[in-house]
């Protein structure tokens, strides 16, 4: 039997290291036993980063893998145990038919004026010659968007305080030492209340009652002309005519507003950090946005090849989820020539695919034209996972940093304040900046031919 390498490294060493450092542990793991490979964490799990293995493991997630929701459990406590992301299935199956007509086409694009109006209201906290951090704009950007998106509504002191709750629950939740008491349960009793983990169950308490509060006032007072997102879960019925219940649709508000929020935020803050780090990809940029003609839509924007490119490249040089959600096997196969057994866990890294020499030269740089030059399959490129488990807010997220983009170049000349290197770690489960990326407003910026007054198409 050909079994994949692991590391000879103790168990413990290996968890530490995977929860502390785990793009250099993973790096480190793929030159020496290549691409399919072993490690011992809390269970072992077979890492892939073959393309045609990622294929063969997340087409299959009917027939020869299963992808169960309780090997995600590192994400309950945030989320609960009805989360989508928690549940196998036919449950898994229902509650993501609920959830999709929230994210069809045609309501993504209403919500470009929101996206717009709020980027605009960041943007005029920035002063010209003042700096300002990257990231807390960009997590203000998406936090407010995606909680106007699910409530109908930012104005008012609840939703002011969710979008405190939740910044100051991110910040609790994104050191490593919190990661680790989620492998380590013993260590959320150390310290008393001082206890980061503590902290974070208070806030969580907290976020409850707001929730349910806002979840009871939506049954009370039904408004079929609404079109936020907590009024269709509450509307939708499912094939025997059954609605979510309350604790369901608590579960997938938090999952909403932790997805629909961190991962943006952040990938947002990767993007302007490379246009205003190489200037090349800035000035191609903003010519393709003078190109425009006036008034342009938000459809044409959404399908702009140059900035599609520099999307895209922003999420594979440094992808926010660095793994898929685990798969398990259910029967024996072979898998790019190892042995794989019933049970066997395994996880697509998606940190190590977007950074292979032979599907991307020149993996380090930064160079959004590869994406105009090929095109790319789900297994190669993957930023919102794949398969079963794939990301089902990705188009609303892609539509959602476009906009934003466009808004911020269009109206503002930046600068980074530091041109240094910036590199990926580890932000509680997915990753971040491993260093504050400030900027600078140099002035406004005028468009060439055009004024940027998109409206919704």
């Amino acid at each position: 039997m050909t079994l994949p390498k692991t590391p000879k490294s103790p168990a413990l060493i290996q968890l530490l290291r995977w929860i502390f450092t785990p793009m250099s542990f993973m790096e480190e793991c793929y030159k020496r036993y290549g691409d399919i490979f072993r490690l011992q964490l809390s269970r072992e799990i077979v890492i892939v980063s073959n393309p045609q293995a990622l294929g063969q493991i997340l087409a299959g997630d009917t027939k020869d893998f299963e992808a169960p929701g309780d090997l995600n459990s590192l994400f309950e406590h945030s989320l609960g145990k009805k989360s989508l992301i928690m549940l196998s299935g036919a449950s898994h199956q229902r509650q993501r038919q609920l959830m999709m007509p929230s994210f069809h086409g045609e309501r993504i694009r209403n919500y470009g004026d929101t996206i717009a109006n709020i980027t605009k209201q960041i943007m005029s906290q920035w002063e010209i010659g003042k700096p300002f951090c990257v990231r807390s704009s960009t997590q203000t950007i998406t936090m407010r968007t995606i909680v106007e998106a699910v409530f109908g509504v930012y104005e008012g002191d609840r939703a002011q305080k969710l979008e405190q709750l939740f910044s100051e629950m991110l910040e609790r939740t994104s050191s490593p030492l919190t990661v680790a008491m989620l492998y380590f349960p013993a260590l959320r009793n150390i310290f008393g209340s001082l206890n980061p983990w503590q902290q974070f169950l208070r806030i969580r308490r907290e976020i409850d009652d707001i929730l349910y509060q806002e979840i009871r006032e939506c049954r009370e007072n039904p408004d079929p002309s609404r079109t936020d997102v907590l009024s269709l879960l509450v509307a939708a019925r499912d094939e025997a005519g059954q609605p979510m219940t309350d604790e369901e649709l608590r579960d997938e508000l938090m999952t909403l507003l932790f997805a629909g929020h961190e991962t943006t935020a952040t990938a947002l803050a990767w993007a302007l950090y490379w246009i205003h780090k190489i200037p090349t990809v800035r000035e191609k940029l903003l010519e393709e946005l003078d190109s425009l003609g006036e008034n342009p839509d938000y459809t044409t924007i959404f399908k702009l090849p140059y900035l599609n490119a520099v999307y895209c490249e922003t999420l594979r040089i440094y992808p926010v989820g660095i793994l898929t959600f685990p798969r398990r096997a259910k029967v024996p196969l072979s898998l790019a020539g190892y042995d794989i057994q019933p049970g066997a866990v395994l996880m697509g890294s998606i940190y190590l695919t977007h950074r292979r020499e032979d599907i991307y030269p020149e993996p380090e740089k930064f160079k959004p034209e590869r994406f105009l030059e090929r095109q790319y399959s789900p297994y190669e490129f993957l930023p919102f996972g794949g398969g079963a488990r794939r990301c089902i807010g990705f188009a609303f997220a892609q539509f959602e940093m476009k906009i934003a983009l466009v808004e911020i170049l269009s109206r503002l000349e930046l600068e980074l304040i530091d041109n240094g290197e910036v590199q990926s770690k580890r932000r509680g489960l997915v990753s971040a900046p491993n260093r504050s990326i400030q900027m600078v407003v140099k002035g406004e910026r005028k468009m060439k031919s055009r004024t940027l007054e998109a409206v919704s198409g």
